[in-house]
C-alpha cells in the first residue's frame, strides 16, 4: 500500500465516503444518533459538518480514499469524531494511523494536550483500538442526553 497521509478532506472523496455507509445502523455508529438516514449529498453534508469541523481524509500514495476523521474542541480536549476507514482497508493498521495523526495535529491546532471521542457500546472492535492507543472510559465533563447511549472514552496521551 506504500505510505499514507492525512490531508484536507476533499469534495471529490464525498461519493467513496457515502458508500461505506449502507444503513441506518452503520451511519448510526459512525455519524452519531441524529444522523440522517436514508442520506442524501446534501443531507450528509450537513449531518457530517463538513463545512464547520476540522475534516481529513487519510490516503494512499496514489490519493485513494483510505479513511475519514475529524477533530474540534470539546470540554477542552482535542475531540475525535466520525472516525472510519474503508471498509476494503480495515483490518491493516489505518485505524491506528488514523487516531495517531488526527491527535497529533488536532492538539497542535487546538493547542491542548488530552483527547476524546466517543463510541458506542457495542462496537467492540474500535473500543480495543482505542483502549490500545491510550483512550479509556470517564465520565462525561458536559452531561448531555443526546450521549446517553455512547461511552465517552479520554485519553493524556496516545501511543
Amino acid at each position: 500500500m506504500g505510505t499514507v497521509r492525512l490531508q484536507a478532506f476533499s469534495e471529490a472523496w464525498l461519493p467513496e465516503l457515502m458508500s461505506w455507509f449502507e444503513d441506518a445502523d452503520a451511519c448510526r455508529v459512525w455519524g452519531g444518533p441524529s444522523f440522517r438516514f436514508p442520506f442524501t449529498r446534501d443531507t450528509f453534508r450537513a449531518d457530517a459538518r463538513l463545512d464547520s469541523l476540522a475534516t481529513l481524509a487519510l490516503t494512499s500514495d496514489d490519493a485513494t480514499l483510505l479513511g475519514f476523521g475529524q477533530y474540534y474542541l470539546r470540554a477542552g480536549r482535542c475531540h475525535l469524531g466520525r472516525l472510519v476507514i474503508a471498509p476494503a482497508h480495515r483490518g491493516r493498521g489505518l485505524g491506528g494511523a488514523l487516531v495517531r495523526e488526527l491527535c497529533r495535529i488536532g492538539s497542535a491546532d487546538l493547542g491542548v494536550e488530552a483527547y476524546s471521542l466517543f463510541v458506542l457500546p457495542g462496537n467492540e472492535r474500535a473500543m480495543r483500538l482505542y483502549e490500545r492507543l491510550g483512550f479509556a472510559p470517564a465520565p462525561y465533563p458536559e452531561p448531555d442526553p443526546m450521549f446517553d447511549d455512547c461511552v465517552y472514552m479520554a485519553a493524556s496521551r496516545v501511543t
